[in-house]
């Protein structure tokens, strides 16, 4: 080893947090109580994802490929999101999403590669609440934790100290019933079995029946950024068609949701 190197290295590093510490808006900086495991195989970009999300305030653990990803989820008493790179050895992305959402329902990014599009519907439709695409910059995926973690766990607070969230009023449509305070929906008393995301899509549109929802509204609602690409709100149609199948909802005689063909979505009003 060279004289010296060690010590340069150290420095660098150093330097580098420093950077991002003072760089990254104060928007962007988290409450550390939350924990982020991050399952890419890349070690350069696994080693910069970490140095960036520890930054900006969040708990990192990380894993190599897509059982190491199971194995730490299974061990760890606490992760609030999961960020999956698609192409990893062992189980790849969509295999670990798949048997995460038999459990769970916690927020899962996918990184997809660019142009990809087939990799970001699969992963969608396994169960992802969103992906980002590769490349992409720290920043943004910074940006959508926490956006995600802002409507996904409204009961945590930017502070240490969380507060007890007010109880919210359960909204009854036809012969839907949910319950924001627990976010949980049923069909005549029968539970649905829906994600996280797929509560909130309902909820938004059962709230207003009759109501046009564009795609570019639901996606700044419940995902917090607005559209840049087509492919932005296919996150949408994605999701809003694994919500009709659970609602076992006809596309083409709705009773819930019907399409405004080049304008968005419409929760119908119940009779």
């Amino acid at each position: 080893m060279r004289p010296g190197f060690a010590s340069t290295c150290f420095q660098k590093i150093f330097f580098f947090k420093t950077f991002l510490k003072n760089n990254y808006p104060r928007s962007l900086v988290s409450n550390p109580s939350y924990t982020i495991l991050v399952a890419e195989d890349d070690s350069r970009t696994r080693k910069a994802l970490a140095h960036s999300l520890e930054a900006a305030g969040y708990k990192v653990i990380i894993a190599i490929d897509g059982q190491e990803a199971l194995d730490q989820f299974q061990a760890t008493e606490k992760i609030d999101l999961v960020v999956l790179d698609v192409m990893m050895p062992r189980l790849d992305g969509f295999q670990v999403c798949q048997i995460l959402r038999e459990t769970s329902d916690i927020p899962i990014i996918m990184a997809t590669v660019l142009g990809n599009s087939a990799d970001r519907i699969v992963g969608l439709e396994m169960g992802a609440t969103d992906y980002i695409v590769k490349p992409f910059s720290t920043q943004e995926l910074i940006a959508r934790i926490r956006s995600i973690l802002r409507r996904t766990l409204p009961h945590r607070t930017d502070n240490l100290v969380a507060t007890a969230p007010p109880r919210q009023q359960v909204l009854i449509v036809g012969p839907l019933r949910l319950d924001p305070s627990t976010h949980r929906a049923y069909r005549k008393d029968h539970p649905l079995q829906l994600t996280e995301i797929e509560f909130r899509l309902l909820e938004l549109l059962a709230s207003k029946p009759g109501h046009l929802f564009s795609r570019g509204d639901i996606l700044a609602a419940l995902w917090g950024y607005d559209a840049s690409s087509a492919a932005d709100t296919k996150t949408v149609d994605v999701h809003i068609s694994r919500l009709r199948i659970k609602l076992n909802d006809n596309t083409s005689d709705p009773e819930f949701i019907s399409t405004i063909r080049g304008r968005g979505y419409m929760f119908l009003v119940q009779r």
